[in-house]
């Protein structure tokens, strides 16, 4: 009998009595794990598949030791440049010991505690006095408009006393360009 299960972002194909060399895991020497993230099982040509995992079977490890793998070297060169770099690791690893695929423990579900919360007066009257003073800083506030195309998503607001001064400028400029030109005739 073998299962294919996830261990640690992993999938491995498990059997009895099997050791495996998995990326380290949270967990003391000697302590038993169970992994219940079992893709498929075959029992003797009887294949189950989940979707995606099969609910009650659970795959029981037992932590034998953590350890380091063997150095990997990692070095980097580009030709006639004179470049050339080193590095290396070394991953850990936790060795886990197979003992069985079998059914999974079942979690007893803690009862649900409803818990009635009764509002005090004092949060309904504090409640009402936003509500009254909210429409009141509004009114106080002039009205702009706001732009979002010219400015790529941020609000960008002009109140209305900036374009009345641009309207008010139109006409010097224009009074400002005869003089300009009655100088030039002469």
């Amino acid at each position: 009998m073998y299962a294919i299960v996830e261990i640690a972002g992993q999938q491995f194909k498990v059997q009895k009595d099997q050791q495996l060399f998995v990326h380290r895991l949270d967990a003391k020497e000697g302590d038993k794990m169970s992994f219940d993230k079992v893709m498929l099982t075959d029992d003797n040509g009887k294949v189950t598949v989940g979707a995606p995992v099969i609910e009650g079977v659970a795959v029981n490890a037992k932590v034998v030791k953590h350890l380091k793998g063997d150095k990997v070297l990692v070095f980097k060169k580009k030709r006639r440049k004179g470049y050339q770099k080193s590095n290396g690791h070394r991953q850990y690893f936790t060795e886990l010991l197979v003992e069985g695929i079998g059914a999974a423990k079942k979690k007893a579900a803690a009862p649900k505690k409803e818990a009635k919360v009764e509002k005090a007066p004092a949060t309904e009257a504090k409640k009402a006095a936003v509500k009254k003073a909210a429409p009141k800083k509004a009114a106080a506030k002039p009205a702009a408009s706001t732009s979002t195309k010219a400015t790529g998503g941020t609000q960008k607001k002009t109140a209305a006393p900036k374009a009345e001064a641009k309207k008010k400028a139109a006409p010097k400029k224009a009074a400002a360009k005869k003089k300009d030109e009655t100088k030039k005739e002469d």
